[in-house]
């Protein structure tokens, strides 16, 4: 089982943001989130990945074949989901989200994923192999609801192989929900933190 960290929401509450790192990062690089969004009805899971990367974690190798780290993380992912929901948080209330390695990851398990969920969050990440994660869709991936941000000055992962790969699942009959961000490979502040908010809220209904 992943190490996992749940920061409890400041109001009573079932809904529930598990949150992923990037490359190299952990859980003490998310910490800041919860006051950030200022969303006193969410509850935080932070996620440690599973493999350690100069002083951090890695969900996957990113310089090989990724595939086979994929499909590791993939698996230890559902395992906490699965986790979650024992623990009184229904698929329907969690939001999936990652950074980077972690955007990869939050789509990659989201979508592949046989419940609904409140929603899928992908910042600075893109997808791996979206040709074989569209031909084995599950019914239910097209009910899921999903965000997609990138900056357009990213200098690790490309913005056009981003938005080519965006457009390829918004075909294949995909909600997605893509904004662009004039920003190197981080989290433009509170600008695209708006954006994130606004589709959380949307997600459980809250206006």
């Amino acid at each position: 089982m992943l190490h996992t960290e749940l920061i409890p929401a400041r109001e009573k509450s079932r809904r529930l943001l598990i949150m992923l790192h990037g490359l190299g990062d952990s859980i003490a690089g998310y910490r800041w989130m919860p006051a950030a969004l200022d969303l006193p009805w969410l509850n935080y899971l932070l996620v440690d990945a599973p493999d350690e990367y100069f002083g951090g974690y890695s969900w996957y190798d990113f310089a090989g074949d990724l595939v086979p780290g994929v499909e590791r993380s993939r698996k230890l992912l559902v395992e906490v989901l699965e986790h979650q929901q024992s623990n009184g948080f229904p698929a329907e209330q969690i939001v999936l989200g990652g950074f980077s390695q972690g955007c990869l990851m939050s789509l990659d398990v989201g979508l592949r994923y046989p419940e609904r969920l409140a929603g899928i969050v992908g910042i600075s990440g893109y997808v791996c192999n979206p040709e074989k994660l569209i031909a084995g869709l599950l019914p239910v991936a097209f009910q899921q609801r999903v965000l997609i941000t990138h900056g357009t000055l990213d200098p690790l992962i490309p913005f056009a192989v981003v938005r080519e790969q965006v457009n390829m699942l918004k075909a294949a009959g995909l909600h997605i929900e893509w904004h662009e961000f004039v920003k190197p490979h981080t989290i433009a502040g509170e600008p695209e933190l708006e954006v994130i908010r606004d589709f959380i809220q949307r997600c459980y209904g809250n206006s």
